[in-house]
């Protein structure tokens, strides 16, 4: 069943946690959520909020050295993806994306565009934007897909 385009407006940090915290909740085994956005704009606060959302406590940073990072202690597991380092969608095999992808826990890719190609129809892909005219901690979070 497709939804459609959500937009949140969020006016600092606190407000993208929130975000990310609140779709969680609506989160499935199986899910898979993309997120996309520039350097700076909030894929990481918006993760840990996505983090607390499934009940996971541990501290979460984004995993871009390691590119995946699993939390099993939430109400579901999460594997949050950071792609931004990978440079060939086949790189992701190596790593068995497709254990992650179509197992029972949620998996976040930040940078997803980049690895585009490997991500399922279904997957849900939020955009966060800057808009410097309404203030250096306004984002527009963009929700789409699902």
């Amino acid at each position: 069943m497709a939804i459609p385009e959500k937009i949140y407006e969020t006016n600092g940090a606190e407000e993208t946690f929130e975000v990310g915290m609140r779709l969680a909740k609506e989160a499935k085994a199986g899910d898979i959520y993309c997120l996309d956005g520039d350097l700076g704009t909030g894929k990481t606060v918006f993760s840990q909020g996505f983090a607390a959302g499934l009940g996971i406590k541990e501290a979460v940073n984004s995993p871009t050295f390691t590119i995946v990072c699993e939390y099993e202690e939430g109400r579901l597991p999460l594997y949050h993806f950071d792609v931004y380092r990978i440079e060939e969608p086949e790189e992701m095999e190596e790593i068995g994306y497709e254990e992650y992808f179509y197992g029972q826990g949620v998996c976040l890719v930040e940078w997803a565009s980049l690895v585009e190609e490997i991500i399922p129809p279904e997957a849900v892909w939020i955009t966060i934007e800057k808009d410097l005219d309404k203030g250096f901690d306004y984002r527009k979070i963009t929700v789409r897909g699902k």
